[in-house]
C-alpha cells in the first residue's frame, strides 16, 4: 500500500481533530479541573498526531483515541469510569446523542443504546415482593387455556 501524501494525513487529521475535541474536552472537563481537561487533551491529541499513521490504520481510529483519552483522565483523576457509566455521563450530562457517543468513542449505536438501558434498569429501583404492574392471574383449566389460545397455536385437535 503506497503512503498518503503528507497534505491528505494533516487534513485528516485536523477534521477528526475538529470532529472530537469538543467532546473530548466536555468530557475531561467533567471529571476533572478545566487546567487538568486542558492538559488531558491537549497530551491526547499530541499523541493522536504523532501515531496519526498508526491510528489511521487501525479498524476503528475512534475507539483507539478514546481509550487513550478515558485511560489519560481516569490516571488525572484516579478513577477510571465503566463504559456504562461514560455512557452516562456522555448522553445525561453533555447531552450527546446516542449516534454522537458512538462516533467519538468509536463504537456502534446499538453498543451506545445497550450501554444506556443497562444503566436506566441499573438507576430503577426494584421491588422484591410485588409487582403493581402485574395483576395476579386465577389459574386456568387445560380445556379454558386451549379455547384462549391463538388460533395459529392451535392443534388440528383442539
Amino acid at each position: 500500500m503506497k503512503p498518503a501524501p503528507p497534505a491528505v494525513l494533516t487534513n485528516a487529521f485536523y477534521a477528526f481533530y475538529d470532529l472530537h475535541r469538543p467532546a473530548y474536552h466536555a468530557y475531561a472537563t467533567a471529571r476533572l479541573t478545566p487546567e487538568e481537561a486542558q492538559i488531558a487533551v491537549s497530551h491526547l491529541f499530541d499523541l493522536v498526531a504523532s501515531n496519526w499513521t498508526k491510528v489511521v490504520s487501525e479498524r476503528h481510529p475512534s475507539a483507539w483515541a478514546w481509550e487513550q483519552h478515558t485511560r489519560a483522565v481516569a490516571r488525572r483523576s484516579g478513577r477510571a469510569l465503566t463504559e456504562i457509566e461514560d455512557a452516562t455521563l456522555l448522553h445525561d450530562q453533555l447531552l450527546l446523542s446516542i449516534d454522537q457517543i458512538a462516533t467519538v468513542t468509536g463504537t456502534e449505536a446499538a453498543t451506545v443504546s445497550t450501554l444506556l438501558a443497562a444503566a436506566r434498569r441499573a438507576r430503577t429501583p426494584t421491588h422484591t415482593r410485588s409487582h403493581p404492574w402485574i395483576f395476579p392471574t386465577r389459574p386456568m383449566a387445560p380445556a379454558e387455556a386451549r379455547r384462549r389460545t391463538a388460533p395459529f397455536l392451535r392443534t388440528a385437535t383442539a
